[in-house]
């Protein structure tokens, strides 16, 4: 986010056809393990974590904090969306001396290939462009990475430059209700 405690937190739960973006409960602390463990999900996002570190660390009410929701299916925790202040070094930034928030989000596997991501981004983005009107979002990834690339396209976000990072071609897009189209 922009500045901690300049958004009220948590909002109210998020609704969308079919999914609720929530803040983290206890009963979602496995499902943040296996999410953060999985070789899968983190195969362009230099590896998995090990479980067993988790396991130990992971706190009972996993990662509270502003900008993150839960994506829930059906009363079961699918994946995560977070908005969070952008990194100001290193490559790609939209206005200089102007903090962004940048979207991550990571689903477990068996949620791949439903439309889930582009549903729960949407209502992020959405939530956000309400409680941030006209500031930007940007989004990094791996160009590699065909899933996430064809997210960012169909929510919007619009290349801004691609650089080589962690051995890879990056891709760093933007995306803002603000944003003059033509």
């Amino acid at each position: 986010m922009t500045e901690p405690g300049s958004v009220a937190w948590p909002p109210a739960p998020i609704g969308t056809e079919r999914l609720v973006l929530r803040e983290p409960e206890a009963r979602d602390r496995a499902a943040f393990i296996e999410l953060l463990a999985s070789s899968e999900v983190h195969v362009y996002l230099g590896g998995p974590r090990s479980r067993d570190v988790l396991e130990r660390e992971m706190p009972e009410i996993p990662q509270q904090r502003p900008g993150l929701f839960v994506i829930d299916l059906d009363g079961t925790m699918i994946g995560m969306v977070e908005l969070k202040r952008h990194r100001a070094e290193g490559a790609g930034h939209v206005r200089q001396g102007v903090g962004e928030a940048e979207l991550g989000y990571l689903f477990l596997p068996g949620a791949w290939g439903h439309g889930y991501g582009t549903e729960a981004c949407a209502a992020a983005l959405g939530w956000f462009a309400d409680v941030r009107p006209g500031e930007p979002v940007v989004l990094y990834t791996q160009t590699a990475n065909d899933r996430s690339m064809r997210l960012a396209a169909k929510l919007g976000f619009t290349e801004v430059e691609r650089f080589e990072a962690y051995g890879a071609e990056q891709w760093f897009g933007v995306w803002s209700l603000a944003a003059p189209s033509g």
